[in-house]
């Protein structure tokens, strides 16, 4: 099945996911993280990319992104690019380092900013890469640190994600913690990291029972998350886009 082409815009929310080819490590040590995060460093502030969320793991990378003027792939490109040479060089290897292209689910803001910011942040854990969810704090290589008031990180924007969960910096922090521990007794969310409105709803299961009760006018696509309406807004804003610059280019 041919790939989707990538939906892409100024001031989009985007859950990015990157992966190793063949499931490798593309992160060996804390050096290539810190190659990585150095990166980010200087690329966030220069696209005008807004960081709300992001892990650093073995093999794969979540970041919870808004894209700046020139959308997405202007940084990602730079950021993937920069990175792998850098990597194989390191490493002395050659070839790929990345699994195809990265993932890109662009994203209903007022349902799932939050969620996304903890199903990211508590990856560490779940993996097995720290002990509990105290140590979680300690992780260096996520933006959990940062809101949780134990670290620094000067290209991702707390403030933006503490004021959903209030107005002074220690009663914030405390709510946003109380929240990311309570996501540890809920069940997995394969949703946020394979899009669609078909997953969000709950599988085919839930799908049928809607349809039952008359709402069988559903629209989802795997490169979106968000509720039917969202998703048919983002592809018409799409579809205007791609048809403008077919006309530029077919008039030179």
């Amino acid at each position: 099945m041919p790939r989707l082409a990538r939906l892409d815009a100024p001031g989009i929310l985007h859950h990015v996911i990157i992966r190793g080819i063949e499931r490798k490590k593309i992160f060996r040590d804390t050096i290539d993280k810190q190659n990585l995060v150095d990166r980010l460093d200087q690329l966030i502030p220069q696209t005008q990319t807004s960081c709300y969320a992001w892990v650093l793991l073995s093999n794969h990378a979540h970041f919870l992104l808004r894209s700046g003027p020139d959308g997405l792939v202007s940084l990602m490109q730079r950021l993937l690019t920069g990175y792998a040479v850098s990597f194989n060089r390191r490493h002395k290897r050659h070839g790929q380092l990345f699994q195809n292209r990265y993932k890109s689910i662009i994203c209903q803001e007022d349902a799932y900013l939050l969620e996304l910011v903890r199903y990211i942040h508590l990856n560490p854990l779940r993996a097995g890469m720290v002990e509990d969810f105290k140590a979680l704090t300690d992780y260096a290589f996520s933006g959990h640190r940062l809101l949780a008031g134990a670290g620094e990180c000067s290209w991702q924007d707390d403030a933006y994600v503490l004021g959903c969960f209030g107005k002074s910096a220690a009663n914030a922090r405390k709510a946003y913690l109380d929240y990311v521990q309570a996501g540890l007794a809920m069940r997995r969310r394969p949703e946020l990291v394979g899009g669609g409105l078909i997953r969000s709803l709950g599988g085919w299961s839930e799908v049928k029972k809607m349809r039952l009760k008359g709402m069988d006018r559903i629209k989802g696509d795997e490169r979106i998350l968000g509720d039917s309406d969202f998703v048919l807004s983002v592809l018409s804003q799409a579809n205007e886009r791609f048809e403008r610059r077919y006309e530029l280019k077919r008039r030179g």
